[in-house]
């Protein structure tokens, strides 16, 4: 993520097109990379000819030059780093989820505001062109009053017992005590896509699910899976839309996209993937008859209407970036603050609770 997503396509991304235009000026992001490791930072920074690297944080921290810290570590890992770049008077902003407990996450946030920095959590979804579409497709009225969501989430990962299908994610994600985990990965995406776009979650009721039992790690050592590899989960919202979420690593996949919602209402109904967002109006809505004994004579996929590209699809990560930098130095309106990532981590907490106890959980 700190490569691919955060490094390559958005901090390089942003230097290749010349900056963020930003009240008649530009900005220009000069990034830093720190790790522990200084063969890879030497390394990664030849591979993308970025001119600074150090496996001193302090170093860099102390460095008024250096004005943001962007953290991308591994989940037990992020308060510390957190805690030391707010002491130092940074401006924060990292990936979710903020941190492995609810409580730790609303104490950094909280930290945060007292030392009076700007910050922000990584909420990446809200900007896929598919979800982009979908919302200007809602706030046009389309949908009626909307009933309910089924989003459906996850893929087939390899177990690394073959050579030909080696493991597709690091092992680390099914160790529970490295961080890892489908409920604390994904309902941290999904409490914002659904406060955000469906209303607030006043409930849960969750089951995880550990379906693979074993796998190898990156040397080729079997490993027990102590985390999950799947969620089922179903949320209430203040506004009575029902969402039902399946995220799992051990599916295979026939759907449009590795993520689809299908968002139904009293007026239309949508299939939003990645990329795309497919609608179907009432007046298009075919008549079914159930009959098992002969084929259907309707093609489902017939009557749905791709909606169009209105502008070009930038990077998901890359626009919430250039966000952020508007915010730190001309103070724009950045809402998705580390208090909205702990609102992420406390319901993934609240899943496992339902999880454990079989029953519906009030989410606060």
């Amino acid at each position: 993520m700190g490569t691919n997503q955060h490094l390559v396509r958005s901090i390089l991304a942003i230097r290749e097109q010349g900056g963020v235009e930003c009240g008649g000026e530009r900005i220009m992001p000069v990034p830093v990379l720190t790790g522990r490791n200084e063969d890879k930072l030497r390394e990664l920074s030849r591979l993308h000819g970025v001119e600074k690297y150090s496996t001193d944080l302090d170093a860099q921290l102390a460095d008024p030059r250096n004005e943001i810290f962007f953290d991308a570590s591994g989940t037990p890992h992020r308060v510390p780093f957190l805690e030391r770049a707010i002491a130092a008077g940074k401006h924060v902003y990292c990936e979710k989820p903020t941190a492995v407990s609810a409580a730790d996450a609303r104490r950094i946030a909280a930290m945060a505001e007292h030392a009076g920095v700007k910050n922000g959590t990584v909420q990446d979804k809200l900007w896929l062109p598919g979800i982009t579409k979908f919302r200007a497709v809602k706030e046009s009225g389309f949908f009626g009053k909307i009933l309910s969501v089924r989003g459906e989430f996850g893929y087939w990962v390899f177990t690394g017992e073959s050579s030909e299908q080696p493991a597709q994610r690091p092992s680390w994600n099914y160790r529970s005590e490295d961080g890892g985990g489908m409920i604390v990965d994904m309902h941290c995406h999904w409490r914002y896509l659904i406060d955000n776009l469906f209303g607030r979650i006043t409930r849960v009721f969750c089951r995880a699910a550990t379906h693979i039992p074993h796998r190898r790690d990156e040397q080729g050592q079997m490993f027990p899976c102590t985390a999950d590899d799947a969620a089922y989960a179903l949320f209430e919202t203040d506004t009575g839309v029902i969402c039902q979420f399946n995220s799992s690593w051990a599916v295979r996949v026939r759907r449009d996209d590795l993520l689809t919602l299908q968002v139904d209402g009293t007026e239309g109904s949508a299939v939003v993937g990645l990329r795309k967002c497919r609608v179907q109006h009432a007046s298009a809505t075919p008549r079914p008859v159930w009959n098992p004994d002969i084929d259907s004579p309707l093609d489902h996929y017939d009557g749905w209407s791709e909606v169009p590209d209105s502008e070009s699809c930038d990077n998901a990560f890359k626009i919430q970036w250039e966000m952020f930098l508007r915010h730190v130095v001309a103070d724009e309106p950045f809402p998705w603050t580390l208090a909205e990532g702990a609102r992420g981590v406390e319901l993934a907490e609240l899943s496992w609770l339902s999880h454990r106890t079989g029953a519906w959980v009030d989410v606060p």
